[in-house]
């Protein structure tokens, strides 16, 4: 998602990594990149949890066998897509592509859709009444300011 769909498209647009001729273009750029940094450590911190915490993976043969509620899942339930949101994002700013930014919005649409759909039922079938709980007070995709605190 973060890398063969942006490298397919910067190839096909024939877009490439360069520094932009003035300061505010220069000044999105560096923004884009702080937006990398921020989701891929998202990304990175969601991945352990997933390890030690849930005492599982991303990978659909070794799904999480505990709720993971803790860390960046305190303010958003999908922190992992999130994070990747947030790559994509960034890599648009960096390259200055409005089809990277397309990428982005298509990304996003798909996990509306997908999350909902798909994913929270699995997941309500799986966790029961602690994920319904942990779903009424925790947004899907788009944070939330304070962290929920799951009581003991």
């Amino acid at each position: 998602m973060t890398v063969v769909i942006p490298v397919w498209l910067a190839r096909r647009d024939h877009i490439s990594l360069s520094p932009a001729a003035t300061v505010p273009l220069i000044l999105i750029q560096i923004a884009g990149l702080c937006l990398m940094v921020v989701g891929i450590a998202l990304f990175a911190s969601t991945l352990r949890r997933f390890a030690t915490e849930g005492k599982g993976t991303l990978a659909p043969w070794d799904p999480p066998r505990k709720l993971v509620v803790h860390g960046p899942y305190r303010y958003v339930r999908n922190p992992m897509i999130s994070g990747v949101l947030i790559i994509i994002l960034g890599e648009a700013l960096v390259l200055l592509s409005t089809s990277h930014f397309w990428w982005f919005l298509t990304f996003f649409a798909i996990n509306a859709v997908y999350i909902p759909l798909l994913e929270e039922p699995m997941l309500q079938s799986r966790f029961g009444d602690a994920y319904s709980e942990y779903r009424g007070h925790v947004p899907r995709l788009i944070p939330r300011f304070t962290p929920w605190r799951p009581e003991p």
